[in-house]
């Protein structure tokens, strides 16, 4: 199928049938001119979707790997479908790879906070911690170089957390951004670039970015391709967080994140997830015919990335204290009762509030073990 006139863009596109236990596959077609969307089962050669609106998808949304719910199914995007999609957004939704050092790591709040403020999406997210056979394996190319030991030493001191950035021209951008690799330099040459603010040294200097686009490519499946990286939740003390999808999408996770820390909690597990709806329903299902706002809950959770977050702290009973902080699930009951808490700031409504935080302290562990150990695998 050629480019038609009215220049819509077209994807392969894969969605896996629960039911049937196999991957069923369409071209997925975006009409821009009115942000229609048209598929076609590629297996029995026929019209699946007529071209119809979406609620909620924009063009934004569109790229390789990405996920987007139609009609309550979530689709992945797994490559273009012709040469003008191809070639129109191949330059125009550069991805690289970012990473959070171990030394930056507790700084990682105001790091994603200034990667939104400069229009980069966040394709994927997740905090791991590397071997060294991981580590040295990831720094191949710098095997035999006087400084190769002491970059391998560091970074599997602590955890990191790894992203895939989209933005037009990501590579570079994203390298502005950072600024001079060391950050002495930095803070001399680019005093507001993020090496500037939070690196130390040439080493520690907080941030990781692709070079080019063949390493780029690779750096991202590194972490994001086929083979698991483990998560570092610790299922141990600990609380469930969610970043709704409308708080990602307005790009205020970063700001909570940091709010999150700011208040003395630590983050010991992150990953972005992309909810099939029948994962939402499963998750929410303690309060299915207890919650009249159920449906958009499942809704609201399975309509975009989400960023899952594992909180400890000091004492005992971090899932009450950590709910307390989070506020009433409803923002203007929270802005008018609890103006401080993170629903009263950053919530619009009792569905789109920001945040899902753990109800029950018995239930901490077991929402942190249905992400971090069920979904992450």
């Amino acid at each position: 199928m050629q480019a038609s006139e009215d220049g819509r863009f077209a994807f392969d596109a894969e969605w896996y049938d629960q039911h049937a236990a196999l991957i069923r596959k369409y071209q997925f077609l975006f009409y821009p001119k009115d942000s229609t969307v048209e598929m076609f089962d590629i297996k029995n050669r026929r019209l699946f979707l007529k071209r119809s609106c979406i609620d909620g998808l924009k063009f934004e949304d569109l790229y390789v790997g990405a996920t987007v719910n139609v009609n309550s199914r979530t689709l992945t995007l797994v490559d273009y479908s012709d040469e003008y999609t191809k070639n129109i957004l191949s330059s125009k939704k550069e991805k690289t790879l970012a990473l959070i050092k171990p030394d930056a790591v507790l700084k990682f709040g105001q790091i994603f906070n200034a990667i939104y403020q400069s229009r980069f999406l966040v394709c994927n997210a997740k905090m791991v911690r590397l071997t060294r056979g991981e580590a040295e394996e990831f720094y191949a190319e710098h095997v035999g170089k006087a400084f190769f030991d002491n970059l391998v030493r560091f970074m599997t001191s602590g955890p990191i957390i790894a992203m895939e950035l989209m933005k037009d021209g990501a590579i570079g951008a994203w390298r502005e951004l950072l600024g001079p690799t060391d950050s002495s330099k930095a803070r001399s040459d680019a005093p507001n670039s993020i090496r500037a603010m939070f690196g130390t040294d040439q080493t520690q200097n907080a941030c990781h970015g692709s070079d080019s686009t063949m390493s780029a490519q690779r750096e991202c499946n590194f972490f994001f391709g086929s083979k698991v990286r483990r998560n570092t939740a610790m299922h141990q003390g600990s609380t469930c967080c969610i970043i709704k999808p409308s708080a990602v999408d307005t790009n205020k996770a970063g700001e909570i994140m940091a709010a999150i820390t700011a208040q003395g909690y630590q983050v010991t597990g992150l990953q972005m997830f992309h909810m099939e709806k029948a994962n939402a329903e499963e998750f929410f299902e303690v309060y299915k015919g207890v919650v009249a706002e159920y449906i958009d809950m499942v809704n609201e959770l399975s309509s975009g990335p989400c960023i899952v977050l594992e909180v400890t702290g000091q004492g005992d009973n971090i899932p009450t204290k950590f709910r307390e902080f989070v506020g009433p699930a409803d923002p203007e009951i929270a802005r008018h009762l609890r103006p401080n808490t993170l629903r009263a700031k950053f919530g619009h409504t009792k569905i789109n509030n920001a945040i899902h935080c753990t109800d029950l302290p018995e239930d901490g562990a077991l929402e942190v073990e249905y992400f971090f150990r069920i979904l992450s695998d």
